[in-house]
């Protein structure tokens, strides 16, 4: 398995050898997250599909330091879309569809200030992180970022389902103490 320099050097020289390094590495993780989001083999590899292309659009100019996390943010986003329009098709939401399709042409509406808020929130969240063990930081990670369920987490991790369903409630709430701390929350 080649590192993950060499695979972001194969997308700047257009070969498409590099879409095989990245789905040789980290496949499996991206379509286990995608499924775990859509629940659906199909649309997972829809998503991870488009995913891929969303790499060799934007790399280059990007140059993604961690590889990982910046494929799997792609693959988060891709899912959820899907996951939310699904939503919606249950509801019978025609409308909110329609406007979920053209979402992307529209001009994006969040401001300079929403921006700055977001990353600030992310810093706090990132600082929280610090002050967990790791295990406790692994079981919050692939839980709310790779969105693993609590079996696939106690299996990972070497606990029972119901100590991951409790240590995550505890972290929710030191989670929420600290940003309630740092004003974040009221």
């Amino acid at each position: 398995m080649i590192d993950d320099e060499k695979i972001i050097e194969l997308f700047f020289e257009r070969s498409e050898q590099a879409i095989r390094e990245l789905d040789i590495k980290y496949g499996k993780i991206c379509h286990n997250l995608s499924y775990n989001i859509v629940n659906s083999r199909q649309d997972a590899e829809e998503c991870v599909n488009d995913a891929y292309l969303g790499a060799w659009n934007a790399i280059p100019p990007v140059r993604p330091n961690p590889l990982l996390s910046y494929i799997v943010k792609i693959v988060r986003n891709i899912s959820l879309k899907i996951y939310w329009r699904k939503e919606a098709a249950k509801r019978s939401g025609h409308y909110t569809i329609a406007l979920e399709e053209i979402e992307g042409c529209i001009a994006d509406q969040k401001t300079v200030e929403d921006e700055i808020e977001a990353r600030e929130l992310a810093r706090i969240i990132e600082a929280f992180l610090d002050t967990l063990t790791v295990k406790e930081r692994v079981i919050f990670m692939r839980r709310y970022a790779y969105a693993d369920t609590y079996a696939d987490i106690a299996k990972r991790v070497g606990i029972s389902e119901k100590n991951v369903s409790v240590r995550l409630a505890l972290i929710r709430q030191k989670m929420k103490q600290y940003l309630i701390e740092r004003e974040v929350l009221v």
